[in-house]
């Protein structure tokens, strides 16, 4: 903590927060680079740091990451093939709706398609179509592991005219025709 401290603080000299930045552990860096009261520059160093021990944490510190990852990380933790991961991530405090639609970009994979389902986003309009748009864009990919029923929450969520938006885009004929609301005439959906 006083390492922590000391490395963070505004008249630190830059010498001595690099020396102490790099011995700080992972938690204490990612206290730095959250803390909005730290030296701009050991914020920048704590966050480069953290970038480069990603690659060797292991799930249990990246979930534990993941939920108080500064913004620089928020691609990378997406990218992450584990559901603790990232249901940890869509709780951070600080990702808000722009930006965790900005990240839901294809290819989208099952792991994201189902951390999204789980979280406090499944009612979110915005992210709902983005959702639906990149699965549209994914369900062709190569060994992409995604069905047309990750798409069932996500339909749910939006109303009619949403749904008529969403379907104008969609280019996979099979998604289309699930997304788009059925006529008074025509059967019911079977996801009802």
């Amino acid at each position: 903590m006083l390492l922590r401290w000391i490395a963070q603080h505004p008249k630190a000299p830059a010498h001595l927060r690099a020396e102490l930045m790099a011995r700080l552990p992972w938690r204490a860096l990612a206290a730095v680079a959250e803390d909005a009261a730290a030296h701009p520059q050991a914020r920048q160093q704590a966050t480069e740091k953290l970038l480069h021990l990603w690659p060797g944490m292991t799930q249990g510190e990246r979930r534990a990451l993941a939920l108080h990852a500064p913004r620089q990380l928020w691609a990378l933790v997406w990218r992450a093939p584990s559901l603790g991961v990232l249901a940890s991530f869509l709780q951070n405090p600080r990702l808000g709706l722009d930006p965790l639609v900005a990240l839901i970009q294809p290819p989208l994979r099952p792991v994201q398609a189902d951390a999204l389902a789980a979280s406090r986003w499944r009612e979110a309009g915005p992210v709902a179509e983005a959702v639906l748009a990149a699965l549209d864009r994914s369900l062709d990919l190569p060994g992409a592991g995604l069905a047309l029923g990750h798409a069932i929450p996500w339909i749910r969520v939006l109303d009619d005219e949403a749904r008529i938006g969403a379907a104008s885009r969609i280019t996979t004929p099979a998604l289309r025709r699930l997304v788009h609301p059925r006529r008074d005439g025509d059967a019911g959906p079977p996801y009802s």
